[in-house]
């Protein structure tokens, strides 16, 4: 697709702040100052000047003067701090790297900071020296800075709009800066357009007098039709992430430079409608259901993609996301080994009675006994389920000498020497330990009850670490009080408390060797950090490449990166004709499929092309308005 040409546009661009991530002469005081014992008083006092200068809440030029005053640095420092810079550079300038290298002749760097810092950072994305204004120090003759040449224009009130009237630019002028000093160009005329840089400082007063705020280099060049690194700015795209999910989890969307709200609790479905209103990336646990209501309000129409960050999936409605051209990602192993853990735990410490004995020791009665103590090794344990969790806690617990036995609907390889039983009665009726892990569907519900747990042995211990609504938490309670369970330990519920600080009600409250945790069998920080990383992953390589491997829900597709190419993403109900219709398309304006990929579902099929960048603007109108289209969208 052509895009608008740069010229006659002079496009000026700030240095602290905005072309970095940091404010430089800040910086540099900080690395000069190690060791000092004031370091930190120092320091903050010209960020607090610098603070003020930029608000243009203090003179410019006594900004300048004071904060170098406070300096006590010399050459050394300032390559220290180059190295520094060059890893600082903002991340939507290192992502535009080649539009900046295209355009190096059209681009000024105008800062009130220094050229001694300024050029070899600026060098590393291609623009030249000549094309950098800014202060230069003075050093004595051991390289120690003694001040700066106040001669210089930039070292003066108003010294960036004395710059640019010198410089007499012909055409059209922008500006994009984050200080008060930026703005004034456009106030005193010279500069046809302000954008308030905002990707690593906001600054209110600066924001209320731009004529856009940009909160990315990839907005300012989508807002002006340029080349650009992203064909959507990702600044305008919003992450909604729900239940607390780790903190790697916003780390990876921020630096990606999404629009990122965190909220720790789950929302019921009212709750979620207001909430999804423009939201194109979900991330939720597994208390807040995803339905078919929330689906087809119009403020979910802009959904993309959704994260369950956790094994299950059936808190979302998987049939309605694909009918709507929604991929869904979960977490199938991050949490496993967690859940194994506490599994293996608990069987230990109800078969040791350690609960109770516990309990009274902090009423300081002294109960020491064997009693109806007993080690788990050379007992049998039944587990119902046997996928990735049921698995690992057979090798685990063959490992401590425990006899493994497994019931599982779909036919399983035994691992090591574990026995399939045939029926779940069969399991039950021989099993000194049940343990639950089965996932979440509706066939799932009730599995275990009253008649169940009259299949087993007097005097088991039951574990429930799959999901709530697969026990008759009547049938076990009662089954607790007639003595046929023992002990059990139950982790999920039919109906668990949304937030933190709501009231956990249930019926297994105060029952003797019963031990209760809040759904926290995957809560360890192993796990949510493992969570956090791998979602995140795949939901970031459906936005960025198009990729679909490991979708719970959506045909899988595993892209090689785009280079050099654009890339249009199709998804359609599977109907007959449909990849024909669009390769007609694509030879009608001779565009040039560079690759292309293509996977069905029984519902959906999803065509990825690969293209050169030149194409018609009307290919796009055409390819959406195909019969059966459910999405489309395009990839720089």
């Amino acid at each position: 697709m052509s895009n608008k040409q740069l010229e006659p546009l002079h496009i000026v661009i700030d240095f602290d702040s905005t072309f970095t991530q940091v404010e430089g002469l800040d910086e540099l005081a900080n690395i000069a100052l190690q060791g000092n014992p004031k370091q930190k008083e120092i320091v903050s006092k010209i960020r607090e000047i610098t603070e003020k200068g930029m608000t243009g809440s203090y003179s410019f030029a006594d900004s300048l003067r004071d904060r170098v005053a406070l300096l006590s640095a010399n050459r050394s420092h300032v390559d220290q701090l180059i190295t520094f810079l060059k890893g600082k550079i903002s991340d939507s300038f290192n992502r535009n790297k080649e539009f900046i290298q295209e355009h190096a002749e059209q681009i000024l760097i105008v800062s009130s900071g220094f050229k001694d810092f300024i050029v070899p950072v600026v060098r590393e994305l291609g623009i030249p020296a000549d094309n950098v204004f800014a202060n230069t120090f003075n050093y004595d003759a051991e390289g120690n800075i003694t001040g700066y040449d106040h001669d210089n224009l930039l070292s003066k009130d108003r010294g960036k709009v004395s710059l640019l009237q010198s410089l007499q630019l012909e055409g059209e002028v922008y500006v994009i800066g984050d200080g008060y000093t930026d703005y004034e160009l456009r106030e005193a005329g010279l500069a046809n357009k302000f954008f308030a840089f905002t990707e690593n400082v906001s600054r209110k007063v600066v924001v209320e007098k731009a004529d856009h705020v940009v909160p990315s280099l990839d907005e300012f060049l989508y807002i002006n039709g340029l080349s650009r690194a992203q064909s959507y700015p990702k600044s305008r795209i919003k992450v909604l992430l729900l239940e607390n999910v780790h903190p790697h989890a916003v780390q990876a969307f921020k630096k990606e430079g999404f629009q990122v709200e965190l909220l720790k609790g789950a929302l019921d479905e009212a709750e979620l409608i207001e909430k999804i209103k423009d939201v194109s990336i979900l991330g939720l646990r597994s208390k807040t259901n995803l339905t078919k209501k929330v689906l087809e309000h119009p403020n979910a129409a802009r959904l993309m993609c959704v994260g369950a960050f956790c094994i299950g999936t059936n808190q979302i409605d998987l049939s309605e996301c694909e009918n709507r051209g929604i991929a869904v990602f979960n977490a199938p192993y991050s949490n496993t080994r967690s859940v194994v853990e506490l599994s293996i735990g608990l069987m230990v410490m109800l078969t040791r009675n350690i609960f109770e004995k516990s309990t009274r020791m902090h009423a300081g009665v002294w109960d020491k006994s064997a009693t109806n103590s007993y080690e788990i090794r050379g007992k049998k344990l039944g587990l119902v389920g046997y996928g990735n969790i049921g698995t690992q806690i057979s090798v685990i617990a063959e490992a401590l000498g425990m006899e493994v036995y497994f019931y599982d609907t779909v036919d399983k390889l035994a691992l090591g020497n574990a026995k399939k039983c045939s029926s779940l009665k069969e399991l039950l009726n021989l099993a000194d330990f049940v343990s639950l892990h089965v996932d979440g569907r509706k066939v799932n519900s009730n599995i275990i009850g009253q008649q169940e747990f009259s299949w087993m042995k007097d005097n088991v211990i039951f574990l429930n670490l799959s999901r709530g609504h697969v026990v008759e938490i009547p049938a076990l309670v009662e089954a607790i009080k007639s003595g046929k369970v023992w002990g059990a330990a139950i982790d999920v519920f039919p109906l668990e408390p949304k937030t933190n600080d709501e009231e956990f009600i249930n019926e297994l409250r105060g029952l003797p060797n019963v031990i209760l945790t809040p759904h926290i069998g995957g809560s360890t920080e192993e796990a949510q950090a493992n969570i956090g990383e791998f979602v995140p992953a795949k939901l970031l390589q459906f936005m960025n490449n198009g990729s679909t491997y490991g979708s719970v829900n959506f045909p899988e597709l595993q892209l090689p990166p785009l280079e050099n190419a654009h890339r249009l993403l199709h998804i359609h109900h599977n109907m007959p004709g449909i990849l024909a219709q669009i390769n007609n398309v694509f030879a009608k304006y001779q565009v040039n499929i560079i690759g292309q990929y293509l996977k069905t579902t029984e519902k959906t099929g999803y065509v990825i092309t690969d293209v050169a960048k030149e194409y018609s603007e009307e290919i796009v109108n055409e390819l959406k308005l195909i019969e059966n289209t459910i999405k489309f969208r395009m990839l720089y």
